[in-house]
């Protein structure tokens, strides 16, 4: 099978799928309360993406090359159901990865078992801090440290393993809380992952100088554990890898901000409502779902992905501090991190 490149001679090999854009927490980085009320409107289930719908995108998706799905949301565990997709999914030949991203308030250990057992490969589940007073001050819904922890701990025994925990780090709500975390997470087996606050849609608020750059929070941690580069798994892969000298385990950061990666970027991005993003800051999509539901063969809606894969020359973070005003993005909550 030919390889399938953008302008900028990138492959497409990741689709990341939101499930639903609903959400029970109101992160300061992502749906911040004071904007996403309990009036706000989320999309209804007739809009959704069905399973099939999205089985059937998938399967035409992985003759174009991808190999890696990753299931987000919104919150994915509040799409009644998932499990079934899950399955469809990972049975799908050529699937080489399926995996999800989750804020880890609904996984159980039951849950977590289920989700493996129908064929879910691995979890990254979103911590912010470790301290109370900041982690529910960062998801605006007053939801507890304790019961994320109990969800790592679920994901774990249920063999969802290495469980990878996502940091959005915001100076001044929850830099102070780097080494806590690095220290909670080492030996541990987890693979702790730092990321930028980055702006991502119109509605967080989002300002440069809030942002504590990579290397710093790299050096940071190297001044009180001492860290080597590790080599990224594979072309695409948007975390920087450490290892602890010691033998404490791995870490990574995602820069997107302060060192772009859009020249490896492989991931296109399915919202709930079948739009096509082809950049995590898009500010618009390609509408398959209309194309599903209005009789167009594999073919025809494989040719649509392609011509828009073949046309994408985004490469909005490289390009963020050279432009002189501020455009419409796409919200977080409806294509995932």
């Amino acid at each position: 099978m030919a390889v399938v490149t953008d302008q900028l001679h990138r492959p497409l090999t990741d689709l990341r799928i939101s499930v639903t854009d609903r959400c029970n927490f109101r992160c300061v980085y992502c749906m911040p309360k004071e904007i996403f009320g309990p009036s706000f409107t989320f999309l209804p289930r007739q809009q959704l993406l069905t399973f099939e719908e999205i089985e059937r995108l998938v399967r035409i998706f992985q003759t174009l090359g991808v190999r890696k799905i990753r299931l987000t949301g919104g919150e994915p565990l509040l799409r009644q159901g998932l499990e079934t997709l899950v399955e469809r999914l990972a049975a799908i030949p050529g699937i080489e990865d399926l995996a999800m991203t989750t804020n880890g308030s609904l996984l159980t250990l039951d849950r977590a078992r289920r989700l493996k057992a129908a064929g879910l490969r691995r979890l990254t589940i979103s911590l912010d801090s470790l301290d109370e007073r900041t982690f529910r001050a960062v998801n605006e819904v007053n939801f507890p440290v304790s019961r994320v922890l109990d969800a790592i701990s679920h994901a774990e025994a249920a063999g969802l393993t290495p469980v990878k925990i996502n940091m959005v780090v915001k100076r001044g709500t929850n830099d102070k809380d780097i080494l806590a975390m690095a220290h909670r997470f080492r030996f541990t087996g987890h693979i702790l992952r730092f990321i930028e606050f980055m702006d991502v849609g119109t509605t967080n608020g989002w300002r440069l100088d809030e942002v504590i750059p990579a290397r710093q929070i790299i050096s940071l941690i190297n001044a009180a554990w001492p860290l080597e580069s590790v080599p990224p798994d594979r072309p695409g892969d948007v975390a920087r890898r450490y290892r602890y000298r010691d033998g404490g385990g791995e870490i990574g950061v995602i820069s997107s901000v302060t060192e772009p990666f859009c020249r490896h970027c492989s991931r296109a991005r399915l919202s709930p409502e079948g739009q096509l993003y082809l950049c995590l800051f898009a500010p618009d999509g390609y509408d398959l779902r209309r194309l599903l539901r209005e009789g167009f063969s594999d073919q025809e809606i494989r040719e649509a992905i392609l011509r828009q894969w073949r046309g994408r020359r985004v490469r909005y973070s490289e390009e963020r501090l050279q432009l002189t005003e501020s455009r419409p993005k796409v919200e977080m909550f409806r294509i995932g991190g």
